[in-house]
């Protein structure tokens, strides 16, 4: 039985980043592969025998005592404890292929060379931009950021562009430094798969080969719709509430256009969201977290699913799960967004930190005829079918494994079966 170890920083669906993780080890493991789990330890990790193997948990937010915040430092840029662990896993659980997702500065890269050295293959998702910026997002807090290229990382120190804090912003441009001086990711990645186009683009753009990148999309596990659900009267936001994902102006233009707003999701940014709604006479819902059914029914009752990132989005879950919903979606005209989107068909566009424009947007969702939107909905839904289907996803994903495994008759066939579902 081939053996897959799936690698993240939380075990727990924080993010659209840690669901690709869960939701990709599922599905291999409901293929018949072995899965095993490492992540850190956190007190809202989901249940698993896995833990016995975890780091650690380190927030580089969280006010440690100075003796802690030492061990921490240097467990960023390189950790034998990490080493240790991976290797008594290897020990129980000789992988063929790991599979890392976020490990940021959480878990030390150093791991990557102990797959390696034990004959593991590694498979890296990129679910943003840390290889090219030491802070992940390429954004200071002002906006859209590319100052470290293509080796500046000292420009993180100088913006403090880490929780604004100097210290911290430092060590990490320090932990970028040492890992581009000693190749951990280009030395020991066997490939590094991106699930938008613009995020390939963009890692070629800094200097990574591109025969070590393949382009493989997100996917969507939803059952296709049998009916589009009635257009509602409320605007729909769910993900994390963080200040690069736009919510504030989602929020302005809300109230600008006179329509209810519905915020699923919880981040550093709530209370200021909340303020902030309060102080433009937004109305605002604020749900928390929410998933699975309650989720669902919140999205299918929006009339709109609104994606306002100011960054550089990758390829976001959340515009495939509305479609899987039959929903329309507003978004920002930025990063791998656009990739996702069809101008009038799916949703529509708007210049991402606009407020204006993206109130202009709502108005006209709010001024068509629903049938409109109802026929753009199962455009969307049909399209999440089409190409972001977990069969697509599952066959690229094995595809990729058998060829990095060397086993190139497996190869041969997998592309033969796609060519003919296609």
């Amino acid at each position: 039985m081939r053996r897959l170890l799936n690698v993240n920083t939380y075990h727990y669906r924080r993010g659209g980043a840690d669901a690709v993780y869960f939701d990709h080890g599922a599905m291999f493991a409901a293929s018949g592969w072995h899965c095993g789990w490492f992540a850190m330890h956190h007190p809202r990790n989901e249940q698993t025998p896995w833990s016995r193997f975890f780091v650690d948990e380190i927030e580089l937010g969280h006010d440690y005592p100075l003796t802690r915040k030492l061990a921490i430092a240097k467990q960023v840029i390189h950790s034998r404890s990490h080493a240790r662990a991976i290797n008594r896993l290897l020990d129980e659980f000789p992988a063929d292929i790991a599979h890392v997702h976020n490990i940021r500065h959480h878990i030390g890269a150093n791991i990557l060379a102990e797959f390696q050295r034990r004959g593991t293959r590694v498979v890296l998702t990129v679910h943003d931009l840390k290889l090219l910026c030491p802070a992940y997002r390429m954004h200071d807090g002002n906006g859209i950021c590319e100052s470290c290229r293509p080796n500046a990382v000292h420009n993180c120190a100088m913006k403090r562009c880490m929780h604004g804090s100097l210290a911290l912003s430092g060590l990490i441009a320090l932990e970028s430094a040492i890992h581009r001086w000693t190749g951990a990711y280009r030395r020991h990645v066997d490939r590094i798969v991106c699930p938008s186009r613009f995020y390939l683009d963009q890692h070629v753009a800094w200097g990574w080969p591109r025969e070590q990148l393949a382009y493989i999309p997100n996917s969507v596990s939803l059952p296709a719709l049998t009916d589009i659900p009635p257009v509602g009267e409320y605007a729909c936001y769910f993900g994390r509430l963080s200040f690069e994902k736009g919510v504030s102006t989602l929020i302005r233009a809300a109230a600008r256009a006179g329509i209810a707003l519905h915020l699923v999701g919880e981040g550093p940014e709530e209370d200021r969201l909340r303020a902030l709604a309060a102080d433009v006479g937004a109305t605002v819902t604020f749900h928390g977290h929410c998933s699975g059914e309650a989720l669902s029914r919140i999205i299918r009752h929006a009339r709109v699913c609104v994606l306002p990132s100011e960054w550089y989005e990758n390829a976001p879950k959340s515009v495939l799960e509305a479609f899987a919903h039959g929903k329309v979606v507003i978004g920002a005209r930025i990063g791998g967004i656009t990739e996702l989107i069809d101008e009038g068909e799916t949703g529509w566009l708007f210049p991402s930190g606009d407020v204006d424009a993206l109130a202009a947007t709502l108005r006209h969702a709010w001024a068509i005829d629903p049938s409109v939107l109802r026929d753009m909905g199962a455009r969307a839904a049909a399209l999440v079918q089409r190409r972001f289907s977990t069969d697509r996803y599952f066959n690229a994903m094995n595809e990729l494994y058998d060829e990095i495994r060397g086993d190139s008759t497996t190869v041969s066939k997998s592309r033969q079966i796609r060519q003919l579902r296609n």
